[in-house]
Order: C-alpha cells, then sequence, then structure tokens
C-alpha cells in the first residue's frame, strides 16, 4: 500500500508542503507530491492509478478545491482510496464529519479505514460535496478576486462576494427537471444539490443530507427580495432555513438522483468551490463512488449509515 499526500502550495494561509514533508518523512511507503498548476493533481493521480493496480491512498492537503481535483483523479479506480488533510482556506466538506481536527493527526489517517460514499457527477466532472447553480455559483466565482486581499482571506471572502452578487444575481433562468419531476422553468434565487451539508466557510445549506444514502439534497430557492434575503442568510448559515415558516413559500427541498439543468445562455455551475460553465447539464448521484478515509474520530463525530460502518476498509 501507498501513501501519496498532494499538496496544494497556494491554499491555506502559508505553504504547507514543507511541514507535511517533515510529518511523514521517515514513514515507510510515504511520498508527497507537490502540485504545479490548476488540475495538476487530477492529472498526476489518473496516470499514477492508471499504472498500477496497487493500493493507493491519496489524501488531500489543501482546500475543497484541491480536495475536488483529488476525488476527480482516483474516481473510478477501484484501488485507489481518498483522504483529506485540510490546511485550506475552506475546508467545507470535513464540517459534515465534525470538523478538521479528526483530519490533522497523520497517524491516525494512516490507519483509518475507508467508507463508500457517494459522489455528484456534473456532466463529466465530480463533486465530493456541494454543487451550485444561480447566486451562489455567482459568489463563489467573485470569491477569488477578494481572497487576494488578506483582509478577505479564507472564508471571509464569501461575504464581500455575496454582497456584490446581491447587486446583480437576485434572478436566473433555468429549466430544472429532477428524476421526471419539474421544479422550475424560470426564474429562481439559487439552487444547491448537495452531498454534504456545508457551503461558504460557515453555512449549512443542506442539513439533512447524507453522504452515503445514494441521494442528492435539492434546495431551490425562488427569487425574493434583498430585505428578505437579508432576514434569511442567518436562518441558512445555522441550517434553519427548511423549517422556517417564513421560508416556506420560497424554497423547494427535495431529494433525487438526477438533475437535468437547462439554461436560456450561457452559465455558471460551481462544483465544491470549482467554476465550469455551459447551457445545459446533467447532475446525478453515483453512489458509493468513492471509498473515503476516515478516521476513528471523525466516525464517531460524522453522521454515515450502518451500511457504510460494515462496508469499512
Amino acid at each position: 500500500m501507498r501513501h501519496i499526500f498532494i499538496v496544494n502550495p497556494h491554499s491555506g494561509p502559508q505553504d504547507a508542503a514543507p511541514a507535511i514533508q517533515a510529518a511523514v518523512s521517515g514513514i515507510p511507503d510515504c511520498e508527497v507530491y507537490v502540485t504545479g498548476a490548476p488540475r495538476d493533481a487530477t492529472r498526476y493521480i489518473r496516470s499514477l492509478c492508471q499504472g498500477t493496480v496497487e493500493e493507493l491512498r491519496i489524501y488531500a492537503c489543501g482546500g475543497d478545491g484541491t480536495l475536488n481535483e483529488t476525488v476527480n483523479g482516483a474516481a473510478g479506480f477501484a484501488h485507489a482510496a481518498v483522504g483529506c488533510y485540510p490546511v485550506g482556506s475552506g475546508n467545507d466538506f470535513v464540517k459534515y464529519f465534525g470538523g478538521k481536527r479528526a483530519f490533522l493527526d497523520i497517524q491516525a489517517q494512516l490507519a483509518a479505514p475507508a467508507v463508500p460514499i457517494d459522489l455528484i457527477r456534473v456532466n463529466d466532472r465530480y463533486a465530493i460535496n456541494i454543487v451550485n447553480i444561480g447566486f451562489e455559483a455567482m459568489a463563489a466565482a467573485r470569491m477569488v478576486n477578494f481572497r487576494r486581499f488578506p483582509l478577505f482571506h479564507g472564508p471571509r471572502s464569501y461575504y464581500p462576494a455575496v454582497a456584490a452578487t446581491l447587486m446583480d444575481g437576485m434572478k436566473h433562468s433555468f429549466r430544472l427537471v429532477a428524476d421526471g419531476e419539474t421544479l422550475s422553468d424560470g426564474k429562481i434565487l439559487l439552487c444547491t444539490f448537495a452531498n454534504g451539508e456545508y457551503v461558504g466557510g460557515s453555512f449549512r445549506c443542506a442539513p439533512r443530507a447524507y453522504v452515503d444514502d445514494g441521494l442528492m439534497d435539492i434546495c431551490m430557492v425562488r427569487p425574493l427580495s434583498r430585505l428578505k434575503f437579508a432576514k434569511m442568510i442567518g436562518l441558512y448559515q445555522r441550517g434553519e432555513h427548511l423549517d422556517s415558516p417564513m421560508m416556506q413559500e420560497y424554497i423547494t427541498y427535495r431529494r433525487a438522483q438526477r438533475v437535468e439543468i437547462a439554461s436560456p445562455r450561457e452559465t455558471m455551475i460551481c462544483l465544491d468551490g470549482e467554476i465550469e460553465k455551459g447551457s445545459r447539464f446533467t447532475v446525478e448521484t453515483v453512489p458509493g463512488a468513492l471509498r473515503f478515509i476516515l478516521p476513528e474520530a471523525a466516525f464517531r463525530t460524522g453522521r454515515v449509515s450502518n451500511i457504510a460502518r460494515e462496508k469499512a476498509v
């Protein structure tokens, strides 16, 4: 078994590569690969998986973008399992399992089981956490620009990005068909397709989601006023928006396996914070598509089904 640590040197407040190299130095069968460009991790991991049948455990050392690239490289290879060493600016996915702490113990990671979890496939790419269209996709695209400023480093970049998107991102035209049911054929504010729970650093957008139930949780919000949006944002952050009487007329929440999306013009779709463009997308859950390395402490705090626990290897 080989353990490969994929390090994004530009993720987080400082380059984590020297610390990770020092931490795994001398541990048998451990190696470090430092990425050099966007999607370099995906290319490297895919080539690695194609070149061997040996058991590979691949750890994404960075944020959600690094994890997304790692997942897209490893997906489809039964001999590859993916872990997360969260040293990035957001790390939203691991919040589903109680946060970063359980994942920052390298020895615990090396000894951890791998459990089967779902992925969300969008055309020919995968997401492990959240897929967004509409308002949140626009805000995610703008976060990159705000992160250049020290004041807005990390999750703090979400707030100015949201403020900027309030000016021009309140209505978006989409046709959405979920498992044959039309959810929208007109204007919406946003729609989230969730495997995990959190987005934007601290917003619990899908509080009922499970990573291993074979379905994605869909939260569609219809257009509302900026004043109503301001009242909603706190509920959305705490994960209380689904139960709030104030929001019932604006929210459609359901689970589905497959969603067809059509837009009258080119638009953005966001996969774990990574932006893709197009006018037609097929979004579907791929059950048990990835073996995810889950330290024991994360097992105790995260929500995985008994099936996942029984299949942990």
